[in-house]
């Protein structure tokens, strides 16, 4: 994934994804006008941000675009595996009570708000289709990443095995320290869970320290308690490129970045203790 700025913002995009019939953008948290908390690149309404700082923030990212609120289609996130197929009718409108949007017709630009969460980009470069995917822990657990895939082979014929994907920023193993919920709730969902919610020992500060280095800024780990035995730290990243591996999805980039770690960069629920925004992602073709 690679950064670059447009006068004040700085986005990225996955390497793994084209260019050319696709547009696409990871936003970070910089370039806007929203004030502490949210500052400064806040992007959702479902937070206490001005609204009229909200959509300023909006007119910039999305007129990256050429787009603005009333020309993209949002979506209602609810933590499932619902995924709805839309048409450039929904542009403007915010679909209820879903997790994932797919389409292929061009001029239907997606996007999602996300501060944790991972994003989920699909691209099938065959049939010229797209999908866009929210899913936390509860996400992953329920399979949004595959509930995505298979949207898109019944919907458009798309061979799971030519799908382009990525995983965007979101909270790392070195930073989401889970109870017994999470971990019956990881446990029942996947195989070899074990791989996936790891103590804090020896090995996962060795990964922790890796998975922060790709120009990650860290937390000191020394400071840090053993977490209890019922605690685990659960590789969100991991669970979901897992998840679409199983779905037939041979290329998956992850964005390596931790948002808990990368509060200078993106937004994050579980660091700023829920008092903060959103950053977004854009996907149109």
């Amino acid at each position: 994934m690679k950064s670059y700025s447009h006068d004040d913002l700085l986005a990225f995009r996955f390497d793994g994804l084209p260019n050319g019939h696709l547009r696409h953008a990871v936003f970070s948290r910089r370039g806007g006008v929203s004030v502490a908390p949210f500052d400064s690149l806040n992007l959702s309404m479902a937070v206490a941000d001005e609204r009229e700082r909200v959509y300023a923030n909006r007119r910039r990212a999305y007129g990256l675009f050429g787009r603005d609120t009333d020309t993209v289609v949002h979506a209602h996130l609810v933590h499932g595996a619902t995924v709805a197929r839309v048409t450039t009718a929904e542009n403007g409108t915010w679909v209820h009570h879903v997790d994932g949007l797919i389409t292929d017709q061009p001029g239907c630009v997606l996007t999602m708000s996300f501060a944790d969460c991972a994003p989920i980009l699909l691209y099938d470069p065959v049939h010229r289709a797209i999908g866009l995917g929210h899913a936390g822990w509860k996400g992953a657990v329920a399979d949004l990443p595959g509930a995505l895939v298979r949207a898109m082979q019944a919907q458009f014929g798309s061979d799971p095995a030519e799908l382009l994907a990525a995983v965007g920023p979101c909270i790392g193993p070195c930073c989401y320290e889970v109870g017994e919920i999470v971990i019956d709730a990881v446990t029942a969902a996947f195989a070899q869970p074990d791989d996936l919610l790891r103590p804090m020992s020896d090995e996962l500060r060795v990964t922790s320290d890796e998975f922060r280095a790709i120009g990650h800024r860290p937390t000191p780990l020394a400071t840090r308690h053993s977490p209890p035995t019922t605690h685990r730290h659960f590789d969100l990243p991991e669970a979901n490129r897992r998840n679409l591996l199983n779905a037939g999805v041979r290329h998956v980039e992850l964005a390596e970045y931790c948002t808990a770690c990368r509060t200078d960069l993106f937004f994050s629920h579980r660091a700023e203790k829920g008092r903060t925004g959103r950053f977004g992602v854009v996907l149109g073709l």
